[in-house]
């Protein structure tokens, strides 16, 4: 018996240290290493997830010709991602395998959000799929702002490479605009189904 509690003890004063040990962590100062690599792995995440939308986006558009221009964005997008992931090499920051796997989760897992219908596509799914990619380039735009004054004083970014990525963001915000703008425009002139 006097062992159980023993080994009882001897566990539970194990847990402790380890659970002070984590919260020193916690509360200790992290380098301005350690947060860029939290922010932009947390940028990495959205850029995938993000991607995943996209692409869903351009393969289930019902307008062919939307279903083109929304191709061609998701290949930029995928390029935009590309070129976090050379930033962060860059930097010397390392891919936070976990944030990325469960941003790719996540977008897989809000496809079965309840939006009216439940085998199909809902008339919802395009404008709420544009105001979500929407949403996800004004914060990949505000990350690219972040790096480009973090240019000022780290010449390992190049000005010139994330003035290029700012532009890009703003061509994809304005074009995501103006196709959720038709988006809603087609919800509201859609007449109900009469019985």
């Amino acid at each position: 018996m006097t062992k159980i509690v023993h080994s009882q003890q001897a566990r539970w004063h194990d847990a402790r240290t380890w659970a002070e040990g984590a919260l020193a962590r916690v509360h200790a100062p992290q380098s301005r290493h350690s947060l860029l690599s939290i922010y932009l792995n947390d940028h990495l995440a959205g850029a995938t997830g993000g991607l995943e939308l996209a692409r869903r986006l351009a393969a289930s558009h019902p307008d062919p010709g939307q279903r083109a221009t929304l191709q061609r964005l998701a290949a930029d997008i995928a390029h935009d991602r590309r070129a976090l992931l050379q930033l962060m090499a860059l930097l010397g920051l390392p891919v936070r395998r976990y944030k990325v796997s469960a941003a790719w989760a996540a977008e897989k897992a809000a496809r079965l959000k309840l939006n009216g219908s439940l085998l199909s596509r809902s008339p919802l799914s395009s404008l709420e799929e544009l105001e979500m990619l929407r949403l996800g380039v004004e914060g990949k735009a505000a990350g690219w702002r972040t790096l480009r004054t973090l240019a000022d004083t780290d010449s390992r970014l190049g000005h010139d490479t994330l003035d290029e990525l700012m532009a890009r963001a703003r061509e994809q915000a304005s074009l995501l605009e103006e196709l959720r703008v038709r988006a809603a425009a087609r919800l509201i002139e859609a007449r109900p189904a009469t019985s």
